[in-house]
């Protein structure tokens, strides 16, 4: 079995992608410096696996303990990157802790992917290098606008890095650009843990619909959209994750058709914020107590994909409805809310 690094593998699409990895033949380690994430969700992906994950509490931000581990492990093949701070408006609020974690992190990455030889690396890219967009759907060749964020320009400037990177490397890297990603494992084991106040949408319908939230605010209703809120696509975290195991395959079957490919994971239609509470309630049975706010900076007015390449190139293919993705989102948030003691264990962890 060939050996997967998956940095931030306790965080919400790490671990989801560490599932999918093992059940396709891959032996997977972890690193996740649990400043962002919940170690006990390791023991999801076990129930869910059958198999014992061992995860590196390293902070990839110090270079000796990252190279530690692939001392340890001479046998990586490839590296699924996903550890990085990843809210829009804490960005906003707090751009240079943004800069240094998560373009440190990944120049210490490539560092050992250059030293150790690893063939093989995916990049966790999201749509917020599109900025506001000339055109929708964006496809992988429409031209990147100005971020709209600092965690936005994080992203567009690793993209960069990897991309030159990759000119001089032996490696071949992968950059999957996604969405929004939703939704939580079908066995309910399995989901998003938002440190604090969610900056997502979902989690944020969820926390309101449980009681854990009293309220919770949809950020304008004056956009030029159909309904004044902003447009989204969104895309259930298992399909996320198959992406990345495919993005492996990809690579490991030659396939590959340059040194850094780029690929657009979105579900292809575009769903307004007011419709995807709308979904939530039909659903669940739950009416939303929520209020229209002010537009939140850093937000764009509207994005979605077409994911014509990854479905033609990796043979990708959303299997999630939004129906789905909603569903599978209460079953969690209602399993966090029915054991207490994780519930309560994330936060005297995090906090």
């Amino acid at each position: 079995m060939k050996k997967i690094l998956v940095t931030g593998g306790c965080g919400y699409i790490g671990s989801h992608t560490l599932i999918d990895l093992v059940e396709n033949g891959f032996d997977v380690i972890s690193v996740d410096n649990n400043s962002r994430s919940n170690p006990r969700i390791l023991e999801g992906v076990e129930k869910i696996t059958g198999k014992k994950i061992k995860n590196y509490k390293v902070d990839l931000c110090n270079l000796d303990d990252s190279f530690a581990i692939f001392h340890e492990n001479p046998d990586i093949v490839g590296i699924i990157h996903f550890a990085a701070y990843k809210s829009v408006g804490e960005s906003v609020e707090n751009p240079l802790m943004y800069f240094e974690n998560n373009l440190m992190s990944l120049i210490n990455l490539l560092k050992c992917v250059q030293e150790f030889t690893i063939p093989y690396f995916v990049f966790s890219s999201s749509c917020t290098v599109y900025g506001n967009p000339s055109e929708i759907p964006v496809t992988e060749t429409t031209p990147p606008r100005p971020a709209e964020s600092p965690y936005g320009y994080t992203k567009q400037m690793g993209e960069q890095i990897i991309n030159e990177f990759s000119k001089s490397s032996e490696s071949t890297s992968i950059l999957l650009r996604y969405f929004n990603p939703v939704g939580a494992h079908p066995t309910g084991l399995i989901g998003e843990l938002p440190v604090g106040h969610p900056s997502n949408l979902v989690p944020a319908i969820t926390q309101t619909a449980v009681g854990k939230l009293p309220q919770m605010q949809v950020f304008g209703d004056d956009y030029p959209t159909r309904d004044g809120s902003c447009i989204r696509d969104y895309i259930h975290v298992c399909d996320i994750a198959h992406a990345h195991t495919l993005a492996i395959q990809y690579m490991i079957a030659g396939k590959d058709t340059k040194k850094c490919e780029v690929f657009n994971l979105g579900s292809g239609t575009g769903v307004t914020v007011l419709e995807a509470i709308k979904a939530f309630e039909k659903i669940s049975g739950v009416a939303l107590n929520y209020t229209i706010g002010p537009r939140r900076p850093g937000d764009v007015i509207a994005i979605y994909a077409n994911n014509d390449l990854a479905r033609k190139q990796l043979g990708w293919k959303p299997k999630y409805s939004l129906q789905e993705m909603m569903s599978t989102a209460w079953r969690w948030e209602q399993k966090i809310k029915m054991d207490e003691s994780f519930y309560n264990s994330k936060f005297s962890e995090l906090n």
